[in-house]
Order: structure tokens, then sequence, then C-alpha cells
């Protein structure tokens, strides 16, 4: 909770990839506060009150995987709302010429995007979700210290880069609407 609350601040990018892990961590956990209080948020350096704080968290995003029908995969509702403002702002930013460092950014990114789709990416995703996530992907294969090919390397840079500048563009939106 107080990691998702800085980053959603500060990163929109970084708060969302943030709590695609969260969904996972609840799931690895079999959705069972108990087990999350037990296992994982005892295991952190906070007070009591925190770690209540934090448990009901967990227990508010629980009951939401189990109504909104995501315990085995998916995302919250939550979620997907932040990844439709991102898209939407994708849209507008590359539709209007106010923008030229965004739109180079895209089509410099636009054929990694298509490898991806061509590789069993959900077609029905839009290019930003498809964005977040071979960089999820990647992040995965981090942690369980698996090799990410040079290709793959090369191809994660350049997306973060564009994911990086929407990011920075949504931060901007937000402080004071952008005029397209």
């Amino acid at each position: 909770m107080f990691i998702a609350q800085e980053l959603r601040k500060s990163n929109i990018a970084e708060y969302l990839l943030y709590m695609w892990q969260v969904e996972d961590t609840i799931r690895a956990f079999g959705c069972s506060l108990s087990r999350i209080r037990r296992e994982y948020i005892d295991h952190f350096d906070y007070t009591e009150e925190q770690k209540e704080d934090e448990a009901d968290w967990f227990g508010n995003l629980i009951r939401m995987m189990n109504q909104e029908g995501c315990r085995e995969r998916g995302h919250l509702q939550i979620n997907k709302v932040v990844m439709m403002q991102l898209q939407e702002l994708h849209q507008q930013l590359l539709s209007s010429s106010k923008f030229p460092f965004y739109n180079s950014e895209y089509y410099k990114v636009l054929p990694y995007i298509v490898e991806l789709r061509n590789h069993g990416a959900d077609k029905q995703e839009n290019e930003i979700e498809t964005c977040f996530n071979s960089l999820y992907g990647v992040m995965m294969l981090r942690l369980q210290k698996k090799e990410i090919t040079p290709n793959t390397q090369h191809a994660v840079k350049e997306i973060s880069t564009f994911i990086g500048m929407l990011n920075d563009y949504y931060l901007k939106d937000k402080q004071e609407p952008l005029e397209f």
C-alpha cells in the first residue's frame, strides 16, 4: 500500500507494473489474507499499525479480485482504468502535431510492438498494454534469474524509453492539462 501510494503520485508506469506484481503476489498466496499477513506483511519492518493498514489494503484487493473474477488471471478494474487512461493519452499524443518527439519514439518502438503481437501477444490488447506486458514479462524473467537475449534487452530498453515518455506526459497532464 505504501509503495503503491508513492508510485501512483510519482510514476504511473511503475505503479501499474507494481500493482500487477501485487495481483500475482495475492495469487501466489492463494488469495488468503491470513497467509499474506503471516508470510509476507509480517516480514516488513512496519509498525503494528502499518501492518494492519497493509493487511486491510490487501484484504480489499482480495475482495475486489473475488468480485471481479480475476483470482486466477487478469487485472483488477482499478488497474484496467489506469491502462485505459494511458491508452487514451497515447492516442491524443499521437493525433496531435504538438508532440513530435513522442510520435518519433512511438514509431521507433512500433516494430517491437508488431513483433510482440505476432509472437503470441493477445491481438485484442492495445499497443500500450502490449508494451506493459513485455516490460512485466522481462521483470518476471529477471526475478527468476532467467536469461534475457540481447535482442529482447534492446527491445525492452526502447519500450522502457517510450513508456517513460508516456509516463512523463501523464504526470504533466495531471498537474496541468496538456493542450492537444
